[in-house]
This record gives C-alpha cells, structure tokens and sequence, in this order.
C-alpha cells in the first residue's frame, strides 16, 4: 500500500507541478508543508477504494522528503537545461527551431509529460519565444535569436577523391593526422636539420651538384616551414613558409630574376607555396588555383620528410621543385585527377624569354596499392640568353604497394620506378663549332656554341640536347611501421647539361654561370648514383633518418679535398677565372690566355706552367656521403 500511495502522490506532484513549484520558491517552509498536504488529500471514493485516514497521514508524513527531492530535481534540471542554452549561444548560432525544441522539453520536465488537465506552452518557430497554461503562473522561458546561417568549409558532395590510406607513397609522408587541424584551417609545421659527412672532406665544407646536400661535417637547418591550408565556403588557400638552406639554394637556381627589375629571388625566396583558389562542387572537385605551388615531376616531394630518402636521384633533383602561375584540378571520379598549368616557366619565377609554359599532370589511383602518374610539360622558352629555344619534358612514374601484413616484422614491401625524357630544339641555325666529347677546362677543352639545338640527333652543325634518366627504389617496412630500409638509385644522361644544376663554385648561380664547369650544347654529362635509407619512425610526426649515399659523374664535377671557394672568399665575379691569389682576372670562358697574362703568367702564358696563375677548383668524379638528419612535421 505504502507503494501505491508514493506513486499516486508523485503523479499528482506533477499535475500541479507549476503552481507547486513556484509555492515550494516564495513560501516558508511551514507553509510549503502545509499546502503540499492539502494537496495530497486522498480522491473519491468513486475513482479509488477509500483508505484508512490514520495510514494515510502516516504515509503522507513519511513522503515528505520524497517530494522536495523531486522539486530539487525539477530545478536543478531547468538550471542545467538553461546553462546548456547559454553555452550552446556562446559556442555556435542557434536557429528559432532549436530554441523551440528547448522550450518544450523543459515545459514538459516541468509539467509532466502530456499529464492531463494541463496545456502545455508552445513555440512559435518565428519569434522564438513561448506562451504558456492560464491556469498557472509562467514557467521560465527559454528564448533564443535567429542569426545568419553558418558560414560552411569546403563542400564535396560525393567526398573527397583517393580515399584509403596513402602514407606509404614515397613524396607522400607518413604523418597521417592532423592535430591541430579546425573546420576552416589546417596548419602545418616543418623542421629538417642534419649533419652530413662527405668523404671527400672539402676543406671549406662546401658540396655541390645536389637540391638536398650543401655543406660538410656541418650541422645544419635545411629547412624550417610553418603555414597550413584554409578552406571556407569554398574559398581555399595555401601558404608554407621557407628558411634554411632551402631558402637560398633553390632561387640560386632560377636564372631568370636577372630579367627585368623587382628583385624577385628575395620576393619568393622565403615561399615554397603559396596559392589561393576556388572550390567547385562537381563530380568529387574542381578547383582552380593561382600562386606558387609545388610541381610533381620527378616524383619525390620538395620537402625530405615526405620521402623514402633524403637524397633522391638526378631525374627527381635536376627537375623542379615549384611552378608559379595557375593550375585547375579535376577529380572526374574518386581516382582520378586530370591538371593543366599553365605557368611561367621551368621552376622559375618569371618568363626566360618570349613563351610561357604549358604542362599538365594525370593522376590516376586505380586500386589502394597502385599509383600511376604522368607528368608533361611543354613550349616554354627557359634559357635565358637563347630565345626561340623551346623545352619539351615527359615524366611517368608507378609506385605498388606488393606486401601488406601489417602483423608480421616485415609488414609492407614496395616500390617505385620512375622513366624522364625530355630535350631542347629549336634557337636558329648552327652558331658554331662544338666537341661531341664535351667541353670543359677541366678535361682540356675550351670551345664554346651559341646556335640552335636539336631535339632527337646532332646533325647540320646543330647538336643534339637531350635528357634520358630513370630511377628505381625499394622499401621495407618493419613491426609496424617503426623501423623502415629504402635500396634505390638512378641514371642521368644529360648531353648539352641543361638540366644539369651548376656547382657553386666561387659563388655561382644559374645566372651567372661559371667558367669552370660549362652549360654549352653539346657538354657531355652522364651520371649514376645509389642509395641505402634507414629510417627510424617512433610518431607519425617525426623521421630519423640514416643514410649512405655514392655519386659518380663521367666528368670532374663533385667538390674534392681542396674545395670550390677561391683564396679569400668568394670575390664577387663567379662568370671570371680567378687569379691563383683570389682576386678576380676580368675575364671568362674563351678567354684562358687573357686571363693567364691577367694574373701574371708573363711568358708562360699558353703553357702547363702559365695555368699556375689562376686558381683552379677541386673537383671529382665521385662521392660519397653519409647523412643524419632528424624530421618534423605536424
């Protein structure tokens, strides 16, 4: 019976639940004891058995605590309904159909739950506000203000393209989240430093002939990047940052800053991307962007962390690394991407001469093991100095995934292989004699050839410049990704050397060039390399990376024990022969007896002993390398 009476007195707590709960705030609590008494009073005899009166007080008594338990609940539940309501205002915008939910669950908690005899308030979805029974006073309202719709991140309707896991692939890294990610910006945070040993010990630590090696038995800060992508209603944007060696050593590269003004190596040389574009949801995207962004030829990405090693091969480092102008993106289904650009030039900043480039990328992920692309390029006029010399470039590459058992020690096998063909033509008729074994003051030759190019053989006077290359790497992964090997090496064969990077030796840049090593058609360039890669792996956000590395050249090319700097320092004029004191001569290639007088040879000059007068730099045709390098990225 006891029972009974605690549920018959609970529902009716909550038919008058209003008028009660308010009694329960503005009365003493005598009072407060007395009312829910009367209201407790037992019903007819025509709705229930009658009970005995003396129980009946007793049980009422006993109940006492029960019902102001239930009446502390009711309020602190409208306290933690409102307290919700605040936060969710302060945290995002609540529409009027929200607010309206709001009002009448807490209604109903205060109420009861369709108790009959009551009419519970409504909502009205435009006002936001809520009206409520007449037979009792109002209960706290819970309003809310309409406000502009939320302002969206980038939509793809049918997703986003090449879903699965892609960590494996070598440009790609291994990092797979992004902590600090929000709904509109992603950032994103590099650092590579290293210390690296080549055998050939220069005695002014200075390497060459590498986008990724510069200076020996050296730490130092190859790069340090901080930007990140931002994506709103479709609006969408990248910026990365560039400092280290990164900085200097890739706009060294770029020859075409010296035509024109506006100093444009120091406008870019702290940007490796920089872009900004538009989302269109169709298919799984279309987008259009215009800036600096990275280029794909050569496979391995501008940024060490992203690859399988630290040195990649010739087709990957003499290729490049960044376009600046503008690129579209179609993703016609999730494994396809078809790209065209149209941009300024071979990883330059500005036009060489007359014509832009053209080139283009088709991407294409058939199956979560099997990458395929297919880069081309095209048209642009890219050596300064030769107008109407054209450039054309193809680069394909595979990379398969052949081994997944993520729980055994050896867990994952794959491999890349990646094929470059490419020349130059065209520059007008032959413009004079040239050596088919290549030309070089080091090897004895001092010929020199300003004329036209061909593409496919040396005939008519003309010769033939050419770019053939290949490149091949292996990887092992172990327990789990934590520990990972990488074999892998490549073959150039670069006739003309224009896709040969310069040494900097005395300081020279792809402006200014050097007599000491030349670029002339024609300038034989054959080189291999290989590579064995260790990587340590404890956090998707971090690589220590261990590494050996051997590079052989046909011709004099990598620093030696004496170093490429002149006594003294760099003097200041990289495009002259220096004197064997440093200073500079005043004179460049095709011109070696004039700058042997120049220096002082007397009547020695044209002889063995006049070549004592100016200063030569060491070069070999190997080297080897082991490189340390720690890698972060978030």
């Amino acid at each position: 019976m006891s029972s009974f009476i605690r549920r018959f007195v609970t529902l009716s707590v909550l038919i008058v639940g209003t008028p009660l709960f308010n009694v329960a705030q503005n009365s003493s609590s005598s009072q407060s004891s007395q009312d829910q008494r009367a209201n407790l009073d037992p019903p007819s005899a025509s709705d229930k058995p009658s009970v005995p009166s003396a129980p009946q007080a007793a049980t009422a008594a006993e109940l006492k605590p029960t019902v102001e338990q239930e009446i502390e609940a009711l309020k602190s539940r409208i306290s933690e309904l409102e307290n919700e309501v605040r936060q969710s205002h302060a945290e995002k915008p609540v529409d009027s159909n929200d607010a309206a939910t709001l009002n009448a669950a807490a209604k109903e908690l205060v109420a009861g739950s369709a108790a009959p005899g009551v009419s519970h308030g409504s909502a009205s979805p435009q006002s936001g506000s809520s009206t409520t029974s007449t037979t009792g006073p109002p209960v706290t309202q819970i309003t809310a203000t309409a406000t502009s719709p939320e302002i969206s991140a980038q939509r793809t309707t049918k997703g986003e393209p090449f879903p699965g896991d892609w960590t494996w692939l070598n440009s790609n890294g291994h990092a797979s989240d992004s902590p600090m990610a929000t709904k509109y910006f992603t950032p994103e945070f590099r650092a590579d430093a290293h210390y690296m040993l080549d055998y050939n010990h220069p005695e002014d630590d200075t390497m060459g002939g590498a986008t990724e090696s510069f200076r020996s038995d050296e730490w130092q800060l190859e790069q340090v990047s901080i930007g990140g992508d931002i994506h709103i209603d479709n609006v969408r944007g990248r910026i990365l940052t560039m400092d280290g060696l990164f900085a200097t050593t890739t706009p060294r590269n770029d020859a075409t800053p010296a035509r024109g003004q506006w100093d444009l190596a120091n406008a870019y040389k702290y940007v490796s991307e920089a872009w900004g574009g538009y989302h269109w949801d169709v298919q799984h995207g279309i987008n259009l962007d215009a800036g600096i962004f990275v280029s794909y030829i050569g496979l391995f990405s501008y940024y060490n962390f992203d690859n399988w090693t630290y040195q990649p091969s010739f087709v990957s480092s003499n290729t490049p690394w960044f376009f600046n102008g503008v690129r579209g993106q179609w993703f016609p289904t999730k494994t396809l991407k078809i790209e065209p650009w149209f941009v300024n030039g071979w990883q330059s900043y500005a036009r060489a001469n007359g014509k832009p480039g053209l080139g283009g990328q088709i991407l294409w992920r058939p199956k979560p093991y099997l990458d395929f692309v297919w880069n081309n390029y095209g048209l642009g006029e890219d050596v300064i100095g030769q107008p109407g010399r054209s450039r054309i470039h193809a680069d394909y590459s595979a990379q398969v995934k052949v081994y997944d058992k993520p729980s055994n020690l050896l867990d994952k096998i794959a491999f890349t292989v990646t094929g470059d063909l490419g020349c130059e033509y065209g520059g007008g008729p032959a413009g004079g004699p040239y050596d088919p074994k290549g030309s070089s003051p080091e090897m004895g030759s001092n010929s020199t050839y300003a004329g036209g190019v061909n593409c496919r053989n040396a005939k008519n006077g003309r010769p033939k410049q050419a770019f053939i290359g290949w490149m091949m790497y292996n990887r092992y992964w172990f327990k789990h990704d934590l520990f990972a090997v990488t074999l892998g090496g490549g073959q150039m064969n670069n006739p003309g050397r224009y896709l040969t990077l310069l040494p900097p030796i005395n300081g020279a840049t792809a402006f200014s060039g050097t007599p000491y090593f030349t670029e002339n058609p024609g300038d034989r360039s054959q080189m291999h390399d290989g590579t064995i890669t260790f990587d340590y792996m404890p956090s998707q956000f971090i690589t220590f990376r261990l590494e050996q590395g051997y590079r052989y050249s046909d011709v004099p090319y990598w620093t030696g024990r004496g170093g490429i700097t002149p006594p003294g320092g760099n003097n200041g004029a990289p495009s002259q022969y220096a004197c064997a004191s440093g200073s500079p001569s005043g004179f460049g290639y095709g011109s070696l007896a004039l700058a042997e007088a120049a220096c002082g040879a007397g009547d020695s000059v044209g002889t063995p002993a006049g070549l004592n007068a100016i200063w030569w730099p060491d070069l070999r045709t190997n080297q080897t390398v082991t490189t340390l390098a720690i890698m972060v990225r978030f």
